[in-house]
């Protein structure tokens, strides 16, 4: 059964949920409430990662999560965090303030998580978020991505790491057929190493609804609102955890907690 991964986005511009929990308090209470829904972890970003973003320095990121891992570890001692960033101060910060996993889009930190004793997630991602999804071009996606995170697993255990995630990096510089190639292909990845899959909420999933809208009420719809994506992102989900992979990240814990749940029994 997959281990469920609840978000936890600090900023104000990501793409679902921004700006709703951009406040220490907001985001440290929004963490237990994940917890209490049966997250085995908590991922704390406080830059947004998502196609078109702005970058933000480091220091402001530091200042964005650093207070919120502090105060989920102090109200919950033994919580598992995980720290969303591609800046190595911002990993050095966050691990000093008690988070125990990088979750690394850039595929980059695998030194930084050595030499704190940190896991360490690298995924793959098709270029920097302002154009990643421009014009994403692959021969063969899976046979790309694999050899990227091959190299990247090689890269973290030559560095010392001792737990190793890699996330095929679904909606990051990838079309909907690049997207669900990887999807469909999973077990490529889980004979790799642990697999972490992010779906939630998605612009694949959007496009995925607004098909079936479009099978079932007819005409061709526009990509469903991020809030209205609950029941691709739990089949994609539950696919996942089938073929294997050890953690999903969401933004609905309850709901996919009991779904990868029933598949397990």
């Amino acid at each position: 059964m997959s281990r469920v991964m609840g978000i936890v986005n600090v900023t104000p511009d990501s793409f679902s949920d921004g700006g709703r929990f951009d406040t220490a308090e907001a985001a440290v209470a929004h963490a237990l409430a994940l917890l209490d829904e049966g997250a085995a972890v908590v991922d704390v970003g406080g830059e947004s990662t998502r196609p078109g973003a702005t970058p933000v320095d480091a220091s402001t990121e530091r200042d964005r999560v650093v207070p919120v891992i502090e105060g989920i570890v102090a109200a919950r001692p033994d919580t598992i965090v995980s720290i969303d960033t591609t800046k190595a101060e911002v990993a050095e910060a966050a691990i000093v303030a008690g988070a125990t996993i990088v979750n690394d889009v850039s595929a980059s930190l695998e030194s930084v998580a050595a030499d704190h004793g940190a896991g360490w997630i690298a995924m793959h991602a098709g270029g920097p978020s302002a154009t990643m999804q421009n014009d994403p071009t692959y021969d063969d996606v899976v046979e790309e991505v694999h050899g990227f995170l091959v190299d990247a697993v090689a890269r973290g255990q030559a560095a010392g790491v001792k737990q190793i995630w890699v996330d095929p990096g679904v909606g990051f510089g990838k079309t909907l057929e690049h997207n669900l190639d990887l999807v469909a292909n999973l077990d490529r990845f889980t004979a790799l190493a642990p697999v972490l899959l992010g779906v939630s909420r998605k612009r694949s999933i959007g496009d995925l609804h607004a098909a079936s809208d479009a099978t079932v009420h007819g005409g061709v719809p526009e990509p469903v609102p991020t809030d209205d994506r609950l029941e691709g992102s739990l089949s994609i989900a539950t696919w996942g955890s089938f073929l294997g992979v050890d953690m999903v990240r969401v933004h609905d814990v309850r709901a996919t907690v009991h779904a990868v749940g029933v598949i397990a029994r």
